[in-house]
């Protein structure tokens, strides 16, 4: 046996450079919400008949129905007075999805008001419907998968420790104004 050799001699085990050594997902059905969203790939396309596969009604702009799904999900966040709603535009990270949208809620109620009122909101206005959720229970972190949108609701502790923002620190955030979106009245505090 050679020892000097990475996989000790042995030609049954992998070398660091075999493609052996490199995990893959093939052969793996699904993944969580959580998981996925980290995985990037620019191996697989998104196209509009993709989307229709996986029961994403057909639409001839893609990205331009994953802003739709954003906008709103943003603005019930925004309804049920989530903070620190914010829209990324992860297009140019990943091939997976086309926007994030991460909101803040104070309370286990308001995350899953927010979560279940989003998911009325597309299911009911836009037709879409929801391919996975995820830290429901929990509710320190509700993942909620619309395919080509992700939707992030934490409860602040779980969004600093996480700071997706700075993960995905390449992305675009997308000014909620420049979509006619704004923290509802009834929300916004006066100073006097």
């Amino acid at each position: 046996m050679n020892n000097s050799e990475p996989n000790g001699g042995d030609p049954s085990l992998p070398t660091e450079t075999s493609p052996d050594a490199i995990p893959t997902t093939e052969g793996v059905k699904s993944a969580s919400s959580i998981d996925r969203f980290i995985r990037v790939s620019s191996s697989e396309p998104k196209t509009v008949s993709d989307n229709a596969d996986r029961g994403i009604p057909r639409h001839s702009d893609v990205k331009s129905y994953s802003l739709t799904l954003a906008k709103a999900a943003a603005q019930v966040a925004l309804d049920n007075n989530g903070t620190e709603v914010m829209i990324l535009d992860v297009c140019d990270q990943t091939a997976l999805f086309d926007y994030f949208v991460l909101a803040t809620g104070t309370s286990r109620r308001q995350l899953h008001a927010i979560s279940e009122e989003i998911d009325d909101k597309l299911q009911k206005d836009l037709g879409d419907h929801r391919m996975g959720i995820e830290g429901y229970e929990d509710s320190r972190w509700i993942v909620l998968d619309y395919g080509s949108v992700v939707i992030h609701l934490f409860d602040e502790e779980t969004r600093a420790y996480y700071d997706l923002e700075s993960l995905w620190a390449d992305a675009t955030v997308v000014p909620l104004a420049d979509l006619g979106l704004s923290i509802p009245r009834a929300s916004r505090s006066t100073d006097n």
